[in-house]
């Protein structure tokens, strides 16, 4: 059985820092790309970005690119995203999710996924 778990979430301040883990297991195919996502307070769910797991090659939401940035430790199967001068308007859920096909096609339209339970990331000014 799939499971996807994310972890390092917490409340900081305006300005810092966080690295959110996410670690995948039970997949008999091991999945080709991982995608992070959020989902703020009353907001629909956001990409954020997603990782190539056989290359490390990462592409970004346009409209966050800077300040996010995904990596991998494909050993531990364990998939990070590190988001820097946080800001309230960064207060969310964060998840990690894989392809149920396990590819990299379509990871980013949120269809067909598997999903961990989220990690809440809080900002304060």
């Amino acid at each position: 059985q799939v499971q996807v778990m994310e972890s390092g979430g917490g409340s900081v301040q305006a300005g810092g820092t966080l690295r959110l883990s996410c670690e995948v297991s039970g997949y008999s195919t091991i999945p080709r790309c991982v995608g992070w996502f959020r989902q703020a307070p009353g907001e629909g769910r956001e990409w954020v970005g997603n990782i190539v797991r056989s290359s490390g090659h990462t592409e970004y939401n346009d409209a966050l690119k800077g300040r996010f940035t995904i990596s991998q430790d494909n050993a531990k199967n364990t998939f990070y995203l590190d988001v820097n001068n946080l800001n309230p308007e960064d207060s969310a859920l964060y998840y990690c999710a894989i392809r149920r096909d396990g590819g990299c096609v379509g990871l980013r339209t949120g269809k067909d996924n598997f999903w961990g339970q989220g990690t809440q990331v809080t900002v304060s000014s």
